[in-house]
This record gives structure tokens, sequence and C-alpha cells, in this order.
């Protein structure tokens, strides 16, 4: 099974960007975690993070055919973008969104999220581990 774990804007900043919110773990620490997880169950990972929109959707796009499964964290382009609703919608790859504050307790425009409309599953507020919780369900349901 091979998983692209996809994570927009300002992931890169983890334990810098607010760490109340997410916590004190580096992006680097949270890549090494998916790798590990995954190298021990025998996953073959992809892991891409970008602040910018078209590279996302291009990401998405180019998967195409290529992976089993996305776990996408889209960052603020959660509540924005149409356009990787779409990207996801066309592709038609099993994907898991992800968010590692518990979203539906914070401010109101977080709230909307236009990607999960095309996911088949959403997990929040388990920190980091909910990567790894979504990369489990895509290969339990595979």
């Amino acid at each position: 099974m091979k998983i692209l774990v996809l994570n927009g804007p300002n992931l890169n900043m983890l334990g810098i960007r607010e760490p109340d919110h997410y916590g004190k773990e580096t992006y680097s620490d949270l890549v090494k975690k998916i790798q590990n997880h995954c190298e021990s169950k025998g996953i073959e990972v992809e892991v891409f993070q970008s602040n910018h929109e078209g590279a996302l959707v291009d990401e998405i796009q180019n998967a195409y055919g290529k992976i089993d499964g996305i776990v996408i964290n889209p960052g603020a382009y959660t509540h924005t973008s149409i356009a990787i609703l779409d990207a996801v919608k066309s592709v038609n790859i099993p994907t898991v969104e992800v968010h590692i504050s518990k979203v539906e307790e914070r401010e109101e425009f977080r709230q909307i999220s236009y990607v999960r409309l095309a996911c088949v599953k959403t997990i929040t507020g388990h920190g980091t581990d909910g990567y790894l919780e979504a990369i489990d369900y895509l290969v339990e349901e595979n």
C-alpha cells in the first residue's frame, strides 16, 4: 500500500506556531513519526508540505493511479479551497482529513471544511497521532 500525506500552509511551523493549539513537536518530528509508523507496517509513504494551494492540487493530481490513500491536513485551505476539494474529488482516492487541534472547539470560521465533502473520514484533536490513525484507517479499509 502507498499513502500520500499532504500538509498545507504553516504546518512547516509546527513547534513554533501556537504551541497551545498544535503542540511542541516540530514538522521534522511529525515526518519522522509518520515514516517510522509506516515502515513498521510495511507501508510506502510520501510526505509533502506546501504553503501554496496550487502545489497541493498538483500533488493530489499526481497521485492519480499511483497512490492508494491520501491523508491531508489542508491547514487554512480547509476553510477556503474549493480547488483542493475538486482535486480530491477528481482523483477518487480514499482521503482522510486530519487536524491536529480540535477545530470544532475553535473559531467559527474553522467550522467550515470544503475538503471534508470529499473525504471518507475526518480526525480532529488527536494531535499528530491523528495522522497515524488516518493511515491505519486507510490500511484497514483498503
